[in-house]
């Protein structure tokens, strides 16, 4: 693994924050955008007291040099599957509560760092980091440990052109009222992300990419069952909600006229059925028989742009 030597900046300006960062640098956005990388280490650089650039080779190395930050506040330079690998990695190790992290997005896949708030453009972003502030954030913890930032989309759909999977499919291992999302921006957004990774409804007699028609599933909202096997469902959605709930929605198959979804919130979401993938973030996983996936309310912090 490469590492930049440490730069102190003895004539930072008032008001940049006076952090000693580590900048890991992915190595899949500077394959895809080096001018942008080169930018976000300038400005990081300028900014901060001091900075230590680290240029792993592999998602080992990228993991070894997250553990190794001491204290340095970590800025991960990559895209939407660079973010995901930090925040499990500090989840598997029980790291995250006290572990803030700030991201300058760059890479082909960047549909959760927009869903999230963060800044389009290295200047930009990079500057977040400096003047922004921490915000506590949500996620979803499943059975197997894994986490979701964004969204869970079943079935899951066929990634956009020119994007991968974060990795390989992973093997298995009360119904509240519908969810208001006025005054919650980031929440809509996060529920407008959902529907770009739900399939939408095909005309007759088509196929669609990474879907098999209606399936027969169970989902359970923290114990009560809002859809069961005999309604077969077109999609089924889960996002981390407000105030430490997720907002589950559900859109059954109908044959004459599109069925109105059915909505709930709940502190746990089980899904049950037939062998089923799923979508959660970047990462097609499964096929599973049953997953639960749990909300942490305020799990993990994220520098976001001071409104």
């Amino acid at each position: 693994m490469a590492e930049v030597a440490t730069s102190a900046n003895s004539s930072a300006t008032s008001s940049a924050r006076p952090d000693q960062l580590l900048v890991v640098v992915d190595p899949v956005a500077r394959r895809t955008d080096g001018e942008s990388v080169r930018i976000a280490k300038d400005v990081l650089s300028a900014g901060a007291a001091s900075t230590k650039v680290c240029l792993p080779e592999s998602p080992e190395e990228f993991a070894r040099a997250l553990r190794r930050r001491g204290s340095r506040r970590p800025v991960v330079v990559g895209d939407d599957r660079a973010l995901l690998r930090a925040v499990a990695l500090l989840h598997r190790h029980r790291e995250l509560a006290g572990c803030a992290l700030s991201v300058v997005p760059v890479g082909p896949v960047l549909g959760l760092t927009r869903s999230l708030g963060l800044p389009s453009g290295a200047v930009a972003a990079a500057r977040s980091v400096l003047e922004g502030a921490e915000r506590r954030l949500d996620l979803l913890v499943d059975d197997s440990d894994g986490v979701v930032l964004g969204a869970v989309g079943i079935p899951p759909v066929a990634p956009v052109a020119g994007q991968r999977d974060a990795g390989a499919a992973r093997p298995g291992a009360g119904t509240g009222a519908s969810a208001s999302t006025g005054g919650h921006h980031w929440l809509r957004t996060c529920q407008s992300l959902v529907r770009t990774l739900a399939p939408s409804r095909p005309a007759r007699g088509t196929v669609t990419v990474g879907t098999a028609g209606p399936a027969r599933l169970r989902v359970e909202v923290d114990g009560v069952t809002l859809v069961d096997l005999d309604q077969p469902v077109e999609a089924v959605s889960v996002v981390p909600g407000a105030g430490g709930v997720a907002v589950v929605e559900v859109r059954p198959s109908s044959v004459d006229a599109e069925a109105p979804a059915l909505t709930a919130t709940g502190l746990t979401v089980t899904v049950s059925g037939a062998h089923f993938r799923y979508r959660a973030d970047a990462v097609v996983s499964g096929p599973v028989r049953t997953r639960t996936w749990t909300v942490r309310e305020g799990a993990w912090g994220l520098t976001l742009p001071v409104r």
